[in-house]
């Protein structure tokens, strides 16, 4: 079969791999129908997220099953599913509690409760290096599903793949940073990166009522995009005090009761704020994650949905407590939302294809890889057919 394969930082390319077998009597074997790529990807892509050998990539995929193991019962040849990011066994402490992305069986060898750099992990994740399990991902024509009995869901015929397609992650993980900020209507949010996820978690605020949506970044054609479908208000990074402060005159001086990193530990930096990096033995920045709490007000939630690979030193845990933020961080419990949001995609209440920017075959995947990481062409997300 053809998969978009990690060979090294910078370097993906479609190659030709043995297609994938049962392995459990709890998989399912999926044919890709349409996957995309991911803001989280890039982290591999660009070796901030080391991986010593060559994987198939793609946490965002859905498709139709093909075959199937013993145990698998609700689920049939030629049922057409859209498949959560985490791998989660669904019967575990943790995926009992609605944290399927702490899984404690679907990443044998990394797993603990630590979460350290390099050790002790969370649950596995789609192509998403060995240290969160080793599995293949879904930018090929066919993936492997483990514990298919507590994660893909059904997609109803009326949903197109484009329409259903990021139930696997972006919807939910914007979804997740405006749920955690437990809005009752009227609030402002305020939306650092106007990429993929940032474009659903402004979608998301919307459906829970937010009174006034800001959406910070820096590149304008990203937030023209962002406001043009959502009509939010938006502010073009230049430095992070003025932004801060604009943020602050949009909110009565106080801050957003929300603010959302949508960004994560790589976001553009000057040549002193990469020096520094190097100096602290630190990979990327928590700039945004800083101008968050920042632009926060006292009492307020910062949702952090941005990857954060590493620690960081002066960490500013004195101005957390001073200011009584709430902090919220880490990867979706999709498995706990999905049906919901599936609902509010069938009824229309929230469109997630319009994001789309560039259709790609999977042939091409090394091109969309480098247009999404350069921001070049208008890029915001790439979608790509495995069988064009």
């Amino acid at each position: 079969m053809k998969a978009a394969v990690f060979h090294a930082p910078g370097k993906i390319t479609c190659d030709t791999v043995p297609d994938p077998t049962i392995e459990d009597e709890n998989d399912i074997i999926l044919k890709v129908t349409s996957t995309a790529i991911c803001g989280s990807d890039l982290h591999m892509y660009s070796g901030g997220i080391p991986q010593p050998r060559p994987m198939v990539m793609g946490h965002e995929f859905m498709g139709e099953i093909v075959e199937k193991g013993k145990n698998i019962t609700h689920l049939h040849q030629g049922d057409r599913v859209v498949v959560p990011f985490p791998i989660a066994c669904g019967c575990c402490y943790f995926c009992e509690n609605d944290l399927p992305a702490g899984c404690e069986n679907s990443n044998p060898e990394n797993y603990g409760p630590e979460g350290g750099i390099m050790t002790e992990k969370g649950g596995g994740m789609f192509g998403y290096t060995d240290l969160y399990g080793g599995y293949n991902g879904g930018q090929a024509q066919y993936v492997r599903v483990p514990y298919a009995n507590f994660g893909p869901r059904k997609v109803p015929d009326l949903l197109t793949d484009e329409q259903a397609l990021f139930l696997t992650d972006i919807f939910p993980t914007g979804y997740t940073g405006v749920m955690w900020g437990n809005l009752k209507g009227g609030e402002s949010v305020a939306i650092f990166g106007a990429g993929p996820v940032g474009s659903m978690a402004v979608k998301s605020a919307i459906l829970h009522n937010a009174g006034k949506v800001i959406v910070i970044d820096t590149l304008q054609y990203r937030l023209d995009q962002i406001k043009k479908l959502t009509g939010c208000e938006t502010i073009l990074w230049e430095d992070a005090d003025s932004t801060i402060e604009k943020i602050r005159e949009l909110t009565h001086g106080r801050g957003a009761d929300l603010c959302i990193d949508a960004v994560g530990f790589e976001p553009e930096r000057s040549f002193l704020d990469r020096a520094k990096a190097v100096i602290n033995f630190e990979k990327g920045s928590m700039k945004v994650l800083e101008a968050c709490m920042s632009a926060v007000r006292r009492g307020g939630t910062v949702s952090v949905l941005g990857v954060y690979a590493v620690n960081y030193d002066n960490f500013k845990l004195g101005q957390i407590f001073d200011k009584g933020i709430i902090l919220r961080a880490g990867q979706a419990p999709v498995h706990a939302i999905i049906d919901k949001l599936m609902k509010h995609v069938e009824s229309g209440e929230v469109k997630l294809d319009d994001i789309i920017t560039h259709r790609l075959s999977l042939n091409e995947v090394a091109k969309g890889y480098e247009i999404f990481d350069k921001k070049e062409d208008g890029c915001v997300k790439v979608v790509l057919d495995p069988w064009m």
